[in-house]
């Protein structure tokens, strides 16, 4: 018997990708409830071979629902996400709203699955840059201990949404017909160049991107020693994160034992032959599952020091995937009240 699924924020780009992650991975539904704002109701999305009818969002919405999964916005989040956990459903949540609140287990389901065991009802996912880089580095620091990251992102539009995505596509036409470009989603021309200011700057100089990599990965290891510094990157690609990782281990390593550690990694894939320019790109993890890792190498002016190159689908295992991921974990070790009634 299946279970009864709400996806909050259901029109928008993570939405829908939660939905055809849904389908795709057969996850066991016996209804599926689409929810988005007033303006969205009565609007039809493809699930399984026929359709789903959006209906509003409101604080009624979750009665019949055992599992949520959202990601209409923080805000929404905060004033739903309560509503939904008080009917008694567990509630994913794909937005930063509670990550780092103590009571709230910050989840990958490759790293910390053990941390669903104390949740109350209301689980996080975690931002996409830092999902795809604990689930290379998780095998590696449990193995070595990881002491220090440095690490800088190449971040794809998609991850702002999608009047971004439009933002991009529209002015690469408008540079083609030699027309001046508009910027609504970002502060300046996102085509054909790299802004390093993703979210907010804070007094420390870092954007609330940067830091919330430096915070997550910490809470998700289960380490508040580790030394994380982060530039996040956005570049002008639709769909995939990139990023270059150097990590410090505490007890030596060699590049074969990690690269071992990753070869048998839940959830990574290596691509990584310099002898044959083989490395993974944004266009290798474009809808796939897998976090991707290349270029892994060590670095020369450090002790125990390594680089490599991480890649994976912001809207897949950045997102959509990862909130499946723990839904289905939580059926595995029995943790959805409602459905044990």
């Amino acid at each position: 018997m299946g279970l009864r699924v709400a996806v909050m924020g259901a029109t928008g780009a993570v939405g829908r990708e939660m939905l055809l992650t849904l389908e795709q991975r057969s996850f066991p539904t016996s209804s599926v409830k689409a929810l988005a704002s007033k303006r969205s109701a009565g609007k039809k999305l493809p699930f399984r071979g026929g359709e789903v009818v959006v209906e509003e969002l409101t604080h009624d919405s979750f009665g019949d629902v055992e599992v949520v999964l959202a990601s209409a916005g923080g805000s929404v989040s905060k004033e739903f996400a309560p509503s939904a956990v008080k009917a008694g459903a567990v509630v994913v949540d794909n937005t930063s709203a509670f990550r780092m609140d103590k009571d709230v287990p910050l989840v990958v389901p490759e790293v910390n699955p053990h941390d669903l065991d104390w949740h109350k009802g209301l689980i996080s996912n975690p931002n996409c840059s830092t999902i795809q880089m604990v689930v290379a580095l998780a095998p590696i620091h449990r193995a070595f201990g990881i002491q220090r990251i440095v690490v800088s992102t190449y971040q794809a539009v998609s991850g702002k949404g999608a009047l971004a995505v439009q933002e991009l596509k529209d002015q690469v036409e408008a540079l083609r017909l030699g027309q001046p470009v508009q910027c609504n989603s970002f502060p300046y021309q996102i085509a054909y160049n790299c802004l390093p200011h993703i979210d907010a700057f804070e007094d420390n100089g870092y954007t609330k991107e940067e830091m919330k990599m430096v915070n997550e990965t910490r809470k998700i290891l289960g380490d508040q020693t580790i030394m994380v510094s982060a530039t996040t990157v956005r570049v002008p690609v639709f769909r995939g994160h990139s990023e270059s990782v150097n990590f410090q281990t505490r007890k030596p390593a060699t590049v074969a034992d990690i690269r071992a550690l990753l070869e048998k990694a839940p959830g990574v894939k290596v691509m990584d032959d310099p002898k044959k320019s083989v490395y993974p790109t944004a266009l290798d993890c474009d809808g796939r599952d897998e976090t991707f890792v290349g270029r892994l190498r060590a670095d020369p002016s450090a002790e125990n020091a390594f680089n490599c190159w991480v890649v994976s689908d912001n809207l897949r295992k950045g997102a959509a995937l990862n909130a499946v991921q723990i839904a289905e974990e939580l059926m595995r070790r029995n943790l959805i009240p409602k459905a044990k009634k």
